[in-house]
């Protein structure tokens, strides 16, 4: 079991990232960034014409992230599974939408999967801190087990994780994916009276907080999480995924060493435990009609 102000042993950071691109990282990742990445594909000359009045600035991101892009219509998450084993280890897909970001990275495990699952909340923990570096003043950013994540009390968003489907629970799989997508902007109806459990970062006052600008944010939180797991300090980052998770006043929650939540009551001698894996299953905050977050 892993307590909230436990220590999870730093022998477990090969489980976020391979050691190939870690090294010397941490101690200088705001150096000067690596160059995007973006998969090239043949177009028309008019192709060529159109997409140089429409061109995206370059993602900056720190070593050792590389990005792919995929078009508005594009599924980070989907695709990040699919070329997973073959780009490898801090690769991040990026869907270019203006009112969605929406984003997946790469993890290349050395760990069995029952425990390597446990990045799920170093990037949950990210994502929050890179809505929160961008968040107006006392904006109250807020966790719902195991995956959704709310501003004022409405859902913006959330996490989810992946892996190859006939991965063994004992043996490290051969990639984790870490995906995301936060609502930016409302659309349809702006009444955010009318659809009180969902939010946008638009209506919440956030920064001009654009797509791109989060995946940076992120991929920095990110490398943070995973040095304070290298150390030996990654219940720094338990503790904050904890301490932002709502649950009942009462309830005494906890993480057991594969991700399961713990919650333990008054009076009650074994906690309830609620399995990481299969709550990942299904993402609770995601509409399956819409690939967008809930409204």
């Amino acid at each position: 079991m892993v307590p909230a102000g436990s220590v999870i042993s730093g022998a477990f950071l090969a489980v976020f990232i391979s050691l190939r691109l870690w090294a010397g990282v941490c101690a200088d990742y705001n150096d000067p960034k690596e160059e995007a990445r973006i998969p090239e594909v043949a177009v028309s000359p008019q192709m060529q014409s159109r997409e140089r009045k429409t061109e995206v600035p370059a993602l900056d991101l720190p070593p050792p992230f590389h990005v792919v892009r995929l078009r508005e219509m594009g599924d980070a998450f989907a695709h990040a599974k699919a070329i997973a084993a073959e780009e490898g280890a801090g690769t991040v897909v990026h869907v270019g939408r203006f009112d969605l970001a929406e984003f997946a990275v790469v993890f290349e495990p050395e760990e069995p999967l029952q425990v390597a699952r446990a990045v799920f909340y170093a990037g949950m923990v990210a994502l929050r801190d890179a809505l929160a570096a961008h968040a107006p003043p006392e904006r109250t950013i807020t966790f719902t087990w195991p995956d959704a994540i709310h501003v004022e009390g409405g859902l913006v968003g959330g996490g989810r994780l992946g892996w190859p489907t006939r991965a063994a629970e004992t043996a490290p799989p051969e990639w984790l994916v870490f995906g995301a997508s936060i609502r930016t902007v409302a659309m349809g109806d702006k009444d955010a009276g009318l659809r009180p459990l969902a939010a946008a970062l638009d209506e919440e006052g956030f920064d001009d907080l654009g797509s791109g600008r989060l995946v940076e944010s992120f991929t920095r939180h990110l490398m943070v999480a995973l040095d304070a797991w290298r150390t030996g300090e990654f219940a720094t980052v338990t503790r904050e995924f904890l301490h932002r998770l709502t649950t009942e006043k009462v309830a005494m929650p906890s993480l057991d060493r594969n991700g399961d939540l713990l919650v333990r009551w008054r009076g009650q001698q074994e906690p309830d435990r609620h399995v990481l894996a299969s709550a990942l299953a299904t993402p609770t905050w995601l509409d399956p009609k819409t690939g967008a977050p809930r409204s």
